[in-house]
């Protein structure tokens, strides 16, 4: 074998090359943003590499908080910590407060404040103050934080739950929600183009919600697949839209159990995803009535829940049975 020759931070082997990515120390010429960040990295083609800048996603934890008055004082304690792509942490808050049952009306919420450091900068915390008046449970606060750390649903357990939070109405089959196959297999292109940040960085999931016209109405990218839901949820919510009738909530990977969840708790009849779902996932969009499409592109998808709310003329749907 033949010595490595070394090249300007370069280790070439006659057949192979080896490369290091270091966080550049100097200002970039890719401006770094709040929710991207620019990285030197060597950037390899065929046996060739160079230096280059690579935009990346950014990745950092944000406390979620309850604020509470008790005797005239105010107080607050941490919920959860999630690792989350910064921007609408407003958003990702109260959406999931109230994906985990802890909200239920807009008027709960007195106010949104974003806690700074001892130094006056951003300490990546959000806190949630709740009117006065509020009756919290503590109790309810442990056992969503630990449930939500370590994943902590099972089976049909689970599914009761869930169905006892969910805000049934809008999901019964006489909803009058209807989605056409034309319109469907236009959404996965629409949610691409309008997908600002993964345009740069190429690692962001990304969840929307479309109308029956596949009008895109809103759209949230994120690090974590949950954490896109919980911003869309969260800004309908604000926006006193909750129940979200009418809707399909599209997301860019695949449908797991924790997806629908958050769905069925806001009322949103229909999801779809680009990716598979979990057989979990598919028991409780059956149990909840929700229409649930998987491996949504290509011009193809799946029925794996309540395909009464897609229609067409032109085409026979096979489906699998509801």
């Amino acid at each position: 074998m033949q010595a490595p020759v070394a090249q300007a931070g370069l280790v070439q082997f006659p057949d192979a090359v080896c490369i290091d990515a270091t966080i550049q120390s100097r200002k970039p010429e890719m401006p770094s943003t709040p929710n991207a960040s620019a990285i030197q990295v060597r950037r390899v083609d065929g046996d060739l590499a160079n230096s280059a800048l690579d935009s990346v996603a950014v990745e950092e934890p944000l406390e979620i908080q309850i604020g509470q008055e008790r005797h005239g004082m105010r107080t607050s304690r941490p919920v959860s910590v999630t690792m989350r792509t910064p921007g609408h942490d407003g958003e990702l808050a109260v959406g999931f407060l109230f994906g985990e049952a802890i909200l239920s009306e807009r008027s709960d919420v007195a106010d949104i404040s974003f806690p700074s450091g001892e130094d006056g900068e951003s300490a990546n915390r959000v806190r949630v103050q709740l009117r006065a008046g509020f009756k919290l449970d503590g109790r309810m606060l442990d056992r969503n934080f630990y449930a939500t750390s370590s994943c902590g649903v099972c089976g049909k357990a689970s599914i009761k739950a869930v169905r006892r939070m969910a805000r049934g109405p809008a999901l019964h089959e006489g909803d009058g929600f209807r989605l056409t196959p034309e319109i469907i297999h236009q959404m996965p292109a629409r949610l691409r183009d309008a997908q600002e940040l993964f345009e740069h960085t190429g690692g962001l999931h990304a969840a929307a919600l479309f109308d029956a016209g596949g009008n895109l109405l809103s759209l949230r990218e994120d690090v974590g697949r949950h954490n896109a839901v919980d911003k869309v949820i969260g800004a309908e919510w604000l926006a006193s839209r909750v129940p979200i009738h009418n809707r399909i909530l599209f997301v860019s990977g695949r449908a797991s159990f924790e997806l629908v969840q958050k769905a069925v708790r806001a009322g949103i009849p229909a999801l779809a995803a680009v990716g598979a779902p979990s057989s979990l996932a598919v028991e409780l969009a059956r149990a909840s009535g929700m229409t649930l499409l998987g491996f949504v592109r290509g011009g193809r998808f799946n029925i794996y829940a309540a395909s009464h709310r897609i229609l067409d003329a032109a085409v026979r749907l096979e489906a699998v049975a509801d």
